[in-house]
Protein backbone atom coordinates (compact mmCIF):
# COMPACT_ATOMS: atom_id res chain seq x y z
CA UNK A 1 0.00 0.00 0.00
CA UNK A 2 2.35 2.70 0.62
CA UNK A 3 3.89 1.80 -2.97
CA UNK A 4 0.84 3.13 -3.86
CA UNK A 5 0.81 6.21 -1.87
CA UNK A 6 4.35 7.21 -3.28
CA UNK A 7 2.92 7.08 -6.73
CA UNK A 8 0.34 8.98 -5.99
CA UNK A 9 2.32 11.85 -4.19
CA UNK A 10 5.29 11.52 -7.00
CA UNK A 11 2.24 12.11 -9.17
CA UNK A 12 0.60 14.51 -7.90
CA UNK A 13 3.34 16.89 -6.48
CA UNK A 14 4.40 17.09 -10.67
CA UNK A 15 1.16 18.55 -11.76
CA UNK A 16 0.03 20.28 -8.71
CA UNK A 17 0.76 19.42 -4.87
CA UNK A 18 3.50 21.28 -3.11
CA UNK A 19 5.12 18.45 -1.30
CA UNK A 20 7.86 16.50 -3.11
CA UNK A 21 8.04 12.81 -2.93
CA UNK A 22 11.30 13.42 -0.56
CA UNK A 23 9.00 13.08 2.55
CA UNK A 24 8.20 9.52 1.52
CA UNK A 25 11.04 8.00 -0.34
CA UNK A 26 13.98 8.91 2.04
CA UNK A 27 11.79 6.80 4.89
CA UNK A 28 10.49 3.55 2.65
CA UNK A 29 14.12 3.45 1.18
CA UNK A 30 15.85 3.64 4.81
CA UNK A 31 13.20 0.67 6.25
CA UNK A 32 14.22 -1.16 3.23
CA UNK A 33 17.03 -0.29 1.63
CA UNK A 34 17.56 -3.48 -0.91
CA UNK A 35 14.46 -1.59 -2.51
CA UNK A 36 15.35 1.33 -2.70
CA UNK A 37 15.70 1.10 -7.01
CA UNK A 38 12.76 -0.25 -7.25
CA UNK A 39 10.83 2.87 -5.30
CA UNK A 40 12.90 5.42 -6.58
CA UNK A 41 11.83 4.02 -10.03
CA UNK A 42 8.29 3.53 -8.76
CA UNK A 43 8.62 8.06 -7.85
CA UNK A 44 10.33 8.46 -10.99
CA UNK A 45 7.74 7.39 -13.12
CA UNK A 46 4.78 8.45 -11.49
CA UNK A 47 6.78 11.80 -11.41
CA UNK A 48 7.48 12.25 -15.14
CA UNK A 49 3.64 10.44 -15.68
CA UNK A 50 2.00 13.58 -13.04
CA UNK A 51 4.27 16.01 -15.57
CA UNK A 52 2.47 14.97 -18.37
CA UNK A 53 -1.01 15.74 -16.61
CA UNK A 54 0.91 19.44 -16.23
CA UNK A 55 1.82 19.53 -19.74
CA UNK A 56 -2.20 18.67 -20.59
CA UNK A 57 -3.47 21.24 -17.75
CA UNK A 58 -0.68 23.91 -19.10
CA UNK A 59 -2.00 23.12 -23.12
CA UNK A 60 -5.72 23.20 -21.92
CA UNK A 61 -6.54 24.69 -18.74
CA UNK A 62 -3.67 27.43 -18.41
CA UNK A 63 -6.58 30.20 -18.13
CA UNK A 64 -8.22 28.15 -14.96
CA UNK A 65 -5.01 27.46 -13.44
CA UNK A 66 -3.17 30.86 -13.53
CA UNK A 67 -4.79 32.64 -11.17
CA UNK A 68 -4.55 29.59 -8.34
CA UNK A 69 -0.36 29.67 -9.40
CA UNK A 70 -0.50 33.27 -8.70
CA UNK A 71 -2.49 33.08 -5.51
CA UNK A 72 -0.35 30.31 -4.58
CA UNK A 73 2.94 32.19 -4.49
CA UNK A 74 4.68 30.60 -7.90
CA UNK A 75 3.93 33.83 -10.14
CA UNK A 76 7.70 34.63 -10.44
CA UNK A 77 8.53 31.16 -11.08
CA UNK A 78 5.69 30.55 -13.67
CA UNK A 79 7.63 33.67 -14.91
CA UNK A 80 11.09 32.33 -14.83
CA UNK A 81 9.62 28.95 -16.47
CA UNK A 82 7.99 30.70 -19.77
CA UNK A 83 11.23 32.75 -20.13
CA UNK A 84 13.82 30.02 -19.90
CA UNK A 85 11.30 27.98 -22.73
CA UNK A 86 12.09 30.66 -24.85
CA UNK A 87 15.90 30.19 -24.40
CA UNK A 88 16.10 26.63 -23.27
CA UNK A 89 12.94 24.52 -23.84
CA UNK A 90 14.49 20.71 -22.81
CA UNK A 91 17.00 22.44 -20.46
CA UNK A 92 14.51 24.33 -18.61
CA UNK A 93 12.80 21.32 -18.13
CA UNK A 94 15.78 19.40 -17.21
CA UNK A 95 16.94 21.90 -14.71
CA UNK A 96 13.43 22.13 -13.39
CA UNK A 97 13.02 18.41 -12.66
CA UNK A 98 16.16 18.46 -10.77
CA UNK A 99 16.15 21.69 -8.84
CA UNK A 100 14.33 22.51 -6.28
CA UNK A 101 12.51 25.27 -8.80
CA UNK A 102 8.78 23.52 -8.57
CA UNK A 103 8.99 21.26 -10.98
CA UNK A 104 5.01 21.36 -11.51
CA UNK A 105 5.18 25.07 -12.36
CA UNK A 106 7.64 24.09 -15.41
CA UNK A 107 5.32 20.82 -16.60
CA UNK A 108 2.14 23.69 -16.72
CA UNK A 109 4.52 26.41 -18.44
CA UNK A 110 6.18 23.32 -20.77
CA UNK A 111 2.25 22.56 -22.08
CA UNK A 112 1.02 26.38 -22.56
CA UNK A 113 4.70 26.97 -24.63
CA UNK A 114 3.53 23.96 -26.25
CA UNK A 115 7.13 22.61 -26.14
CA UNK A 116 7.86 19.55 -28.02
CA UNK A 117 6.15 16.71 -26.22
CA UNK A 118 8.46 13.61 -26.78
CA UNK A 119 11.37 15.93 -25.65
CA UNK A 120 9.48 17.55 -22.54
CA UNK A 121 8.93 13.51 -21.49
CA UNK A 122 12.66 13.08 -22.38
CA UNK A 123 13.77 15.97 -20.30
CA UNK A 124 11.59 15.22 -17.53
CA UNK A 125 12.86 11.23 -17.42
CA UNK A 126 16.40 12.44 -16.90
CA UNK A 127 16.11 15.50 -14.92
CA UNK A 128 13.11 14.10 -12.29
CA UNK A 129 15.28 10.28 -12.54
CA UNK A 130 18.36 11.62 -11.64
CA UNK A 131 16.92 13.49 -8.77
CA UNK A 132 15.20 10.92 -6.95
CA UNK A 133 17.46 7.71 -7.91
CA UNK A 134 20.58 10.52 -6.20
CA UNK A 135 17.78 10.13 -3.08
CA UNK A 136 17.68 6.91 -3.14
CA UNK A 137 21.53 6.32 -3.76
CA UNK A 138 22.29 8.96 -1.01
CA UNK A 139 19.78 6.89 1.57
CA UNK A 140 21.07 3.32 0.45
CA UNK A 141 24.65 5.07 0.89
CA UNK A 142 24.57 7.02 4.15
CA UNK A 143 21.54 5.75 5.87
CA UNK A 144 19.86 7.35 8.31
CA UNK A 145 22.77 10.25 8.86
CA UNK A 146 21.99 11.29 4.90
CA UNK A 147 18.24 12.01 6.05
CA UNK A 148 19.42 15.21 8.02
CA UNK A 149 22.03 16.18 5.57
CA UNK A 150 18.76 16.19 2.55
CA UNK A 151 16.65 17.95 5.35
CA UNK A 152 19.04 20.67 5.60
CA UNK A 153 20.70 21.08 2.08
CA UNK A 154 18.66 19.88 -0.39
CA UNK A 155 17.81 23.46 -1.51
CA UNK A 156 21.12 24.31 -1.60
CA UNK A 157 22.47 21.67 -3.56
CA UNK A 158 19.22 22.15 -5.75
CA UNK A 159 20.54 25.55 -5.82
CA UNK A 160 23.57 24.95 -6.70
CA UNK A 161 22.83 22.82 -9.92
CA UNK A 162 20.71 25.52 -11.10
CA UNK A 163 23.57 28.30 -10.98
CA UNK A 164 25.76 25.97 -12.52
CA UNK A 165 23.63 25.00 -15.25
CA UNK A 166 23.53 28.95 -16.04
CA UNK A 167 26.93 29.49 -15.94
CA UNK A 168 27.52 26.76 -18.44
CA UNK A 169 24.79 28.43 -21.02
CA UNK A 170 26.09 31.89 -20.23
CA UNK A 171 30.20 30.20 -21.03
CA UNK A 172 28.95 28.61 -24.02
CA UNK A 173 27.47 31.53 -25.22
CA UNK A 174 29.74 34.22 -24.66
CA UNK A 175 32.70 31.39 -26.19
CA UNK A 176 30.68 31.25 -29.44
Amino acid sequence: MARLYLFILSFAEASFFPIPPDVMLIPMCLAKPKQAWNLALIATIASVLGGMLGYVIGVYGLTIVEPMIQSLGYGDYFQLALSWFTTWGFWAVFVAGFSPIPYKIFTIAAGAMAMNFPLFVLASFIGRGLRIFLVALLVKVFGEQIDRVIKRYANVLGWAVVVVFILAVLIHQFSN
